[in-house]
């Protein structure tokens, strides 16, 4: 997971609007805030970015 993904997950999970595991929704927000880059990180990396929000883990998938 890049840098600028990694702040947009930030960026969103304090808007309050979801719950974060409702990836769904968080791509609707992130579309609304313009963060295309985690809409199509979502789509490619789920499960990386359900680690991430359980753990904190960036890890390596999909990594730049």
């Amino acid at each position: 997971m890049d840098k600028t993904v990694r702040k947009q997950i930030l960026a969103v999970r304090a808007t309050g609007e979801t719950n974060m595991l409702d990836t769904r929704t968080v791509q609707v927000i992130a579309s609304r805030m313009g963060f295309y880059e985690l809409v199509i990180y979502l789509e490619e990396y789920r499960r990386g970015y359900v680690n991430f929000i359980h753990t904190g883990d960036a890890g390596e998938e999909g990594a730049e």
